[in-house]
């Protein structure tokens, strides 16, 4: 009789037991990883103006079965380094192209792009952070999958260089860090960074490797030409008459850029003349590349063309005008009108 009374006794005391205990930690295998989802592609750089891009990645953590009230919390950082091309500077990261042209860029957490995606351990800037909580059931453990924006921009207010930019992000500048709790019922608390204050941690390097990129594609701007006024003569031309005018531009660096001249709108045979206001009278002239005036400027790349390269800044050059003696033109004003190509 005492038997059959204990034991309803016992029972009781067991299933209270676990049922008013708090949440209770259990060790199981909890693994976090990143893939990459967008990369940083910029595309074309703008030539005046900032240029924004975005990338993602991929976050997931996964703890092996618990039990049926199993739970698992995770703090994770994902430290970001400054990129195989800005010589340890965070500010700005850079980008190359072939030739070790730099471009600077950043890469923010946030859509206003004022918080820099730094590394742990740094007071400034500080890695992307990250908590994930989620059920991990008897049989199948847990996991859970979210997606993060990486915020790229490329300011404006730089010298730009034509080619494919590239930076390296990989090894110690993609580093994952995440502590993490488990619980076998209820749900336990979140670890106090993503280093300490969990029941496990873990470090990966290399744990989400990618290439931010943009391209600078050959651009000339900004053209301005200056006329070329052969003054005022009285009567007859009886000595060579040399003036000359400039074209400015401005390409953006290592834009090779080829500049011709047409032979205007009076020419006849070849020859550019210039034409009288009011009849058919004209003043023969040319323009040259040089100022012995020996190299005549035409239209055809590569053999009269004027040729130079850009340096994103705003470059000069001279047109060479001469009007050769003898020549007996009526009085009035003569003009003509050139068109200059630039090609790049």
């Amino acid at each position: 009789m005492t038997q059959s009374r204990r034991w309803p006794l016992l029972l009781v005391l067991a299933f209270c037991s676990l049922w008013l205990a708090p949440s209770q930690h259990a060790r199981a295998d909890t693994t976090c990883t990143v893939t990459l989802g967008t990369p940083m592609a910029f595309g074309n750089v703008a030539a005046n103006g900032t240029t924004d891009a975005v990338a993602t990645l991929n976050v997931s953590c996964a703890t092996a079965a618990l039990s049926v009230l199993g739970y698992a919390q995770v703090s994770l950082c994902l430290d970001l380094g400054p990129g195989s091309a800005s010589n340890g500077l965070y500010a700005p990261r850079r980008m190359l192209n072939a030739t070790s042209d730099s471009l600077d860029f950043q890469i923010y957490k946030d859509a206003a792009r004022t918080q820099v995606w730094g590394a742990t351990g740094s007071a400034s800037p500080s890695p992307g952070l990250l908590t994930l909580s989620y059920g991990v059931p008897v049989i199948t453990g847990g996991s859970l999958t979210t997606s993060i924006t990486l915020y790229g921009r490329i300011p404006a207010n730089q010298i730009l260089s034509t080619g494919n930019h590239t930076s390296n992000f990989g090894g110690a500048d993609t580093v994952l860090r995440y502590a993490y709790n488990e619980s076998i019922i209820g749900v336990p608390p979140t670890p106090a960074n993503c280093t300490t204050g969990g029941s496990g941690a873990k470090t990966a390097s290399n744990a989400f490797p990618f290439t931010a990129s943009a391209t600078v594609p050959a651009r000339c701007n900004t053209y301005v030409t200056t006329d070329l006024d052969f003054g005022s003569i009285a009567g007859s031309i009886d000595t060579q008459i040399d003036r000359s005018s400039t074209i400015s531009l401005a390409c953006t660096n290592r834009t090779a850029w080829n500049i011709g001249l047409d032979v205007g709108a009076n020419a006849s045979g070849g020859a550019r003349r210039m034409r009288h206001a009011t009849s058919a009278n004209f003043i023969t002239y040319e323009l040259y590349k040089d100022a012995g005036r020996s190299n005549r400027w035409g239209t055809t790349i590569g053999v009269d063309t004027l040729a130079g390269t850009g340096t994103g800044v705003a470059q000069t050059v001279t047109v060479y005008g001469r009007a050769p003696a003898p020549q007996l033109p009526i009085a009035g004003a003569y003009t003509d009108t050139v068109t200059v190509s630039i090609t790049y």
